[in-house]
């Protein structure tokens, strides 16, 4: 589809869902597996996940075993604090996935209820802005993907590349048969060409579907939290285009109740989104301090090539963190412009009953949407510098401890 053909055609809420739905899909979380048609499709998808996820979770005890094994000396702690980001990493991945599998049916519930109030005509589209919404949010998308999946393919594919072209192009005379993950192992996972490469591509799948399942979740998320900003933007440009004619206050009122039922059903969705995402988002904000901490003070003790790799993931960490807090931000901000929009109207042309419900509604609306970890204030642009601030103050301490050490 060109673009002035994607311009002209109304857009569907599955084509916005479009990124999300294929990336969980290739790892076999089918999100919507209750519109299935096929359930022998759908069962090993199931089987596909559970296996996957169960090898998954095999590496990252793994991991666990050899960060206990590296800190017992301090000669190894280095090894710690660099398989210590690919753990937090992990267990974020993990408890998203769970949480998500968790509260599958809210989330059903959600996307569908989203999917009822997405503008169907292309007129109504114009009217809503969807297509600004939507120029946003795939750069979002973009940006996002590619980072993540950057940071899984380096570190998985970066040490076979790296022995290949030293051994079919330099000359080397053995075959470096090392791993991109620190993972402790209960046999030689080297002894031999077939149980390496076995082993090698049964950690690749492991780290792809740990990439997948920590970007799909913020992915959701973006998709979601863009749809409700697009509503509760709609309603701030009716409420302030609205004429107020002072001749038609049965029609004036009629419309406010509509706009105050449009305006709950938006904090309702808020709601069902912080019921989805509170507890994820408060191990992933508590993660990130940890892992942007560890990443930063390998990239300041090591060697060139693996500050380059580490330098990918501090990205991705940093962006990660980002992407929320803006969405976070953006939330809160369309929500509070419902409030500025209903006083700038001409209000004070209709009836006594209509300024009442008005009243009611720009007190509502000043208590903004908000996604809200717990014990975390609600999230935007400020929750970012504190996690930054609280890394510093992580790495400064561990450079300072390592350094005495």
């Amino acid at each position: 589809m060109d673009k002035e053909e994607e311009e002209s055609t109304p857009r569907t809420f599955k084509e916005l869902m479009r990124v999300p739905v294929q990336f969980y899909r290739s790892i076999g979380e089918d999100i919507y597996a209750h519109r299935s048609k096929n359930p022998l499709k759908s069962l090993l998808l199931k089987i596909y996940l559970y296996a996957g996820f169960i090898n998954f979770n095999l590496l990252v005890i793994g991991e666990l075993v050899f960060f206990y094994k590296s800190i017992q000396d301090f000669e190894t702690i280095r090894l710690a604090i660099a398989v210590a980001p690919c753990i937090g990493f992990s267990l974020v991945s993990d408890f998203k996935q769970f949480a998500m599998a968790y509260r599958k049916g809210l989330l059903v519930q959600l996307l569908d209820e989203l999917e009822d109030m997405h503008p169907k005509s292309l007129q109504k589209q114009k009217e809503y802005q969807l297509q600004d919404f939507e120029k946003t949010m795939k750069r979002v998308i973009n940006i996002f993907t590619f980072l993540c999946l950057a940071y899984t393919t380096t570190f998985t594919l970066y040490p076979a590349i790296k022995a290949s072209v030293k051994y079919n192009f330099l000359g080397y005379d053995t075959f470096d048969r090392n791993f991109g993950f620190l993972i402790w192992f209960p046999f030689d996972a080297t002894s031999s060409n077939l149980i390496y490469w076995i082993t090698y591509w049964d950690i690749a799948h492991g780290a792809y579907l740990a990439g997948i399942a920590f970007l799909c979740a913020d992915l959701l998320l973006v998709v979601v939290i863009t749809q409700i900003c697009m509503h509760f933007n709609y309603i701030s440009i009716r409420l302030e285009n609205h004429p107020c004619n002072p001749g038609e206050d049965r029609e004036n009122i009629e419309f406010l109740v509509w706009i105050i039922r449009y305006h709950d059903k938006c904090l309702t969705l808020c709601e069902h989104v912080n019921s989805l995402y509170s507890i994820s988002l408060l191990l992933n904000f508590l993660m990130a301090s940890m892992q942007i901490c560890f990443i930063a003070f390998q990239v300041t003790e090591s060697t060139l090539e693996v500050i380059i790799i580490y330098c990918i993931f501090l990205m991705t960490s940093m962006v990660q963190v980002f992407l929320v807090c803006y969405y976070g931000d953006s939330l809160i901000a369309a929500s509070l412009r419902v409030g500025d929009a209903a006083y700038n109207q001409k209000w004070f042309q209709c009836s006594k009953t209509y300024c009442q419900m008005l009243k009611l509604l720009i007190m509502r609306s000043q208590k903004p949407a908000s996604i809200r970890p717990p014990t975390f204030p609600p999230i935007s642009l400020v929750t970012y510098m504190k996690v930054i601030s609280m890394s510093y103050q992580f790495f400064a301490l561990l450079r300072t401890t390592y350094k005495d050490g």
